[in-house]
């Protein structure tokens, strides 16, 4: 295993419904509080209301799920309808790290549908962090982002079922 782990963190999840629908949805920052085990809640600021490049929000932050609290400001950095959604976390002249979700179009076992991949990527000038903390708090991240997308994946994939 490398001395410092890999900065990049990534998991990918297949589900069964159209792109365009998980686009919605990953796209929605509002919703996140309902599938993030950390983010609990997430509001469009600076008069932003929806998903573009340079569109503002701050998401409600519970720390490894028990705390700390906080509020965290986010900017769309990448918006490409049934593609990609990505955004910055911190200030936008000093950014802590980027996330984004990645679609394509996928079939997975005869199941047509999307494969879905979130990751995380911190900023360069975080590698002292990793290199003390790296190993434990990327394992975290990645049961989070699994955990998210299991949960969007669950709730996609029920409405589906509905129509």
């Amino acid at each position: 295993m490398p001395l410092i782990p890999p900065l990049t963190r990534s998991v990918s999840v297949h589900v069964a419904a159209p792109v365009d629908r998980v686009w919605d949805l990953v796209s929605d920052v509002t919703r996140i509080g309902e599938f993030s085990p950390e983010t609990f809640e997430a509001t469009w600021t600076h008069g932003s209301t929806g998903p573009e490049v340079g569109a503002r929000f701050k998401g409600h932050v519970k720390r490894n799920g028990v705390g700390p609290t906080y509020w965290s400001p986010c900017t769309v950095t990448v918006c490409e309808p049934g593609e990609a959604f990505e955004f910055s976390v911190g200030l936008d002249t000093n950014p802590i790290n980027n996330w984004g979700y990645r679609l394509e179009a996928a079939t997975e076992d005869g199941v047509e549908g999307t494969r879905v991949t979130v990751r995380l990527t911190p900023a360069w000038y975080n590698r002292a962090y990793w290199a003390l903390l790296g190993r434990l708090r990327g394992r975290t991240n990645e049961r989070g982002m699994r955990t998210t997308l299991e949960r969007m994946k669950a709730v996609l994939e029920a409405e589906g079922a509905q129509q």
